[in-house]
């Protein structure tokens, strides 16, 4: 493709925008290189602040007072949250004090979701996406994959 601002639509774009309907946070999990940030660029628009961790200056900004950061913050994206987990504490008293939905949109490692804190903090309040790299069916444009496919077709019977 030679448009830069071309995106893949992604499967799981859909399960963003529902759990940000009716979930005060939205967590879009998976590896590197997946498209997390695309994903939640595109779906935040220009609609919530875009913070990004891995800017020096907001990382700096969010270990040293994350409850500043966060109250300054209405509705947010906030990229790469496992480099400040110490954010998570602040965004859960935020959003007990003000449960609208689609407050925060975050972008995070898989392995977040194992440390205790985090399920801990925010379980009743979070709503977890995982995004996985790019798939055959999305590169094609299609709904479904191949492996869809193959359990969605009637069998013939044993084959003896």
């Amino acid at each position: 493709m030679n448009n830069t601002n071309y995106r893949y639509p992604r499967q799981a774009e859909a399960r963003v925008i529902e759990g940000m309907a009716d979930t005060p946070v939205v967590l879009v999990a998976g590896p590197r290189q997946a498209g997390k940030t695309t994903l939640v660029s595109h779906i935040a628009g220009q609609e919530m602040r875009y913070l990004t961790l891995d800017d020096d200056v907001t990382l700096l900004a969010a270990r040293e007072d994350p409850a500043g950061l966060i109250r300054s913050l209405d509705r947010a994206v906030i990229d790469e949250i496992q480099r400040a987990p110490e954010l998570l504490p602040a965004i859960k008293k935020s959003v007990d004090e003000d449960r609208r939905s689609g407050r925060f949109l975050l972008t995070g490692s898989a392995n977040l979701m194992v440390l205790p804190k985090v399920t801990e903090s925010l379980a009743g309040r979070m709503e977890t996406v995982t995004l996985l790299p790019l798939s055959q069916s999305e590169i094609h444009g299609e709904t479904t994959n191949w492996l869809d496919n193959v359990f969605a077709r009637p069998t013939m019977g044993p084959a003896f």
